[in-house]
């Protein structure tokens, strides 16, 4: 778990990494006092990589109203607020950014309300690789022409262009969980009869030119990643076959990283839940394609990254829930492990201190 590592020029100091989580309290797509001070925590908490939620390149990319977006100076600015003081806390965390757009299941309501369910009124219009809805309460997307493709693929491009700026240190592009880009590589959703549908190097086409384009806008020294559904839990759908032909794809593209999710691309999808459930791809993929990946889903525990770490199953491990309930997860799993090769924020080195002296007194007793 604490073991550092390097990808491309960026060294991470272990191997643990804050997953992107829509928080639902942007206005206008500007990052708010929030997202500093949530961010920022977990920025102190350990981690090496702190991901920024999925943040959309153009205002109907966008989830919900109080999503992230980076299409304009405002939004950037905000975003480099919470980047320096990142960098400038001592802590040692990296910070990523998840460039995503919502296609099908744009416009809906946050995650306190009804998720994925179209907003009661002001709904925008919504694109995706053909006209498929998402529920039987979401709005038919139009199937994106030509003319969309080359408008949206150069707003990921500004939005990579806005990143830099910001200070960014690692970039990933969402192309799972039934958004835009996912609603081309699933079968179930894609049923285009053109050079982007059909097989599926031909559904993948599209991602991948809008990954490229993001490639050549991004630093070379700085890494990039993919997040993918690997499997659709769906009959018809993609599957972990699948998935290795897509992580060859992107690798080939030039991307160092995939990010190994799955489902969430149709409402049919029976997933099978379990500790860990998503690692056995992100085995297969790094193990088969030669490419690194980060494990995530139903990850919770220190014990479990370091098995999986060590067993070469994946090279990171990015947990969601875990940080949402405890900022500070990795200084503490850390502490229960009694290790001292994690680095605490100065100020907080006194808490350290005491923990250790709690842990050793349960263990004793």
């Amino acid at each position: 778990m604490l073991l550092s590592l390097r990808v491309r020029e960026l060294e991470l100091k272990n191997r643990v990494v804050v997953s992107p989580m829509a928080m639902y309290s942007a206005i206008d797509g500007v990052p708010q006092d929030f997202h500093l001070v949530h961010l920022g925590a977990r920025a102190l908490g350990g981690a090496a990589l702190v991901f920024v939620e999925m943040t959309a390149p153009c205002p109907e990319g966008r989830i919900t109203p109080g999503c992230t977006g980076l299409w304009n100076e405002a939004q950037m600015q905000a975003f480099k607020r919470i980047v320096d003081f990142a960098h400038a806390s001592g802590a040692g965390a990296k910070m990523g950014l998840q460039l995503g757009h919502s296609g099908p299941k744009g416009s809906t309501q946050v995650g306190w309300e009804t998720p994925d369910e179209p907003l009661p009124e002001g709904n925008w219009p919504l694109l995706a690789a053909s006209t498929v809805a998402y529920g039987p309460n979401n709005q038919v997307p139009q199937a994106m022409t030509r003319a969309d493709m080359d408008r949206l693929k150069a707003q990921f491009a500004q939005s990579t262009r806005y990143a830099v700026d910001a200070g960014f240190d690692w970039l990933e592009l969402h192309c799972a969980h039934g958004y835009l880009l996912s609603s081309f590589i699933t079968p179930l959703t894609n049923q285009r009869s053109d050079a982007y549908g059909g097989s599926l190097e031909n559904r993948c086409r599209y991602p991948l030119e809008v990954f490229s384009a993001m490639r050549a806008a991004w630093p070379e020294h700085l890494p990039m990643s993919v997040r993918i559904s690997a499997h659709d839990w769906a009959p018809g759908g993609n599957t972990a076959d699948d998935a290795v032909a897509m992580a060859r794809l992107f690798k080939a593209a030039g991307c160092d990283f995939i990010d190994v999710s799955s489902g969430q691309t149709t409402r049919a999808a029976r997933p099978v839940y379990g500790r860990m459930y998503q690692t056995p791809f992100a085995d297969r993929i790094r193990n088969e394609v030669g490419i690194q990946t980060i494990a995530v889903g139903a990850i919770s525990q220190a014990d479990q990254v370091n098995s999986i770490i060590a067993a070469g199953r994946a090279d990171l491990c990015a947990l969601g829930r875990p940080h949402l309930a405890d900022p500070a997860w990795t200084l503490h799993e850390a502490a229960r492990l009694q290790s001292r090769q994690v680095h605490w924020p100065p100020p907080y080195l006194r808490g350290r201190d005491q923990l250790y002296r709690e842990i050793l007194k349960q263990k004793e007793a």
